[in-house]
């Protein structure tokens, strides 16, 4: 079992560090890795916002909210073949190489995608599925490079940090996104967010190097870890009532959102503006910039103030119906507000709605 010890005076910390202290506990030496996972989670997180309006705009710009749906199914039964044959590969081959591996991957990908959509080539589903399988491969590959460099306890104290790097780079990728398309062009967006992905690649060794011996994890000798099983995460949940139980819950609210996320995506090409393909992906791409800086402003918000006082108030049990009950309230006003009659913003309430619903 690891322990750790926290008893160095204050002045053997850096100015940065102090600054941290803020947050939370730092030891000596810790503050330039901060720094770095900080910097990687930023850029990945605000890379990943630019791509994700940007795919919104490409597809519905063409194709209905329907065809949408397809490609989020795609997405889904590629990452259930994908991810687990990513872990045991990620077993047999050094972590550091296989980010780089991966990572280069998108990077040579991603300029080849945009300068084909510059020059009129359909890509608009590929470009869906390839964001899809890029938010999970590459931020989950950035946490597991974090998890393998420092150890549990230096962990439960330096993520924190790691996790206002990725909240703000998302806020920085939703913003810029929505402020600064209509003049870089998707073409341009995409070209940025190429140049965040690809430098991360830098990141990585430093960042490792720059873990003090004391916050490092301990490695088990390969001999003494189980052999892993390529559906083993499904056999513990389906052998245990408890987490079939979390996992019906997590569908149905997915079942939710995802159905939520269709209605909105309907609404916001039957009101994409202009005639020309160009203007409603600028249309497009700029909505779902700002739709995901607040929903981000929201999450963080919540997670900074409202989450502990909510387990503190009503429990585990009480704060998992909070989510539940809003969505009720949240869909419940958008079907009667109809039957009311006169003028009903119904675009405005569910682009509310749906801010609530997926910010908490």
């Amino acid at each position: 079992m690891q322990t750790e010890r926290l008893a160095e005076p204050d002045a053997q910390l850096s100015r940065f560090e102090r600054l941290l202290t803020l947050v939370t506990r730092v030891r000596p030496g810790e503050g330039g890795a901060v720094y770095l996972f900080f910097l990687h989670a930023f850029l990945l997180l605000a890379s990943q916002q630019v791509v994700k309006a940007l795919r919104e705009a490409f597809l519905l710009a063409k194709f209905s909210a329907q065809t949408r749906s397809y490609a989020v199914a795609l997405v889904a039964l590629i990452l259930m073949l994908l991810v687990p044959l990513y872990a045991r590969l990620r077993r047999h081959v050094d972590n550091d190489q296989l980010l780089r591996v991966v990572t280069i991957f998108f990077v040579v990908t991603l300029p080849i995608l945009g300068f084909l959509a510059h020059a009129g080539v359909q890509i608009a589903f590929v470009f869906y599925v390839w964001v899809g399988i890029y938010g999970v491969m590459v931020i989950a590959q950035m946490w597991a490079f974090a998890a393998d460099s420092f150890n549990v306890k230096s962990g439960q104290r330096l993520f924190i940090v790691i996790v206002l790097g990725a909240n703000l780079g998302a806020l920085a990728g939703a913003k810029l996104t929505g402020i600064t398309v209509s003049t870089l062009g998707p073409l341009g967006l995409m070209l940025l967010a190429t140049c965040m992905i690809g430098s991360t690649l830098f990141l990585a060794k430093p960042e490792r190097a720059a873990v003090p011996e004391g916050s490092r994890p301990l490695h088990l000798a390969s001999d003494d870890r189980p052999p892993p099983r390529l559906l083993g995460g499904i056999e513990v949940v389906l052998r245990d009532r408890y987490l079939i139980m979390i996992a019906a819950f997590v569908v149905l609210l997915n079942w939710v959102n995802s159905t939520g996320e269709f209605v909105l995506a309907d609404f916001v090409k039957s009101h994409a503006a202009g005639s020309s393909i160009l203007d409603k992906e600028l249309f497009i791409a700029s909505f779902y910039g700002n739709f995901s800086f607040w929903v981000t402003l929201i999450s963080l918000c919540i997670q900074l103030l409202l989450v502990s006082r909510i387990f503190q108030v009503v429990g585990v049990t009480g704060a998992l119906l909070v989510h539940p009950v809003l969505l009720a309230l949240g869909y419940g006003l958008l079907v009667a507000m109809p039957l009311l009659g006169g003028f009903i913003p119904i675009f405005s309430l569910l682009r509310r709605v749906k801010l609530a619903d997926n910010g908490v």
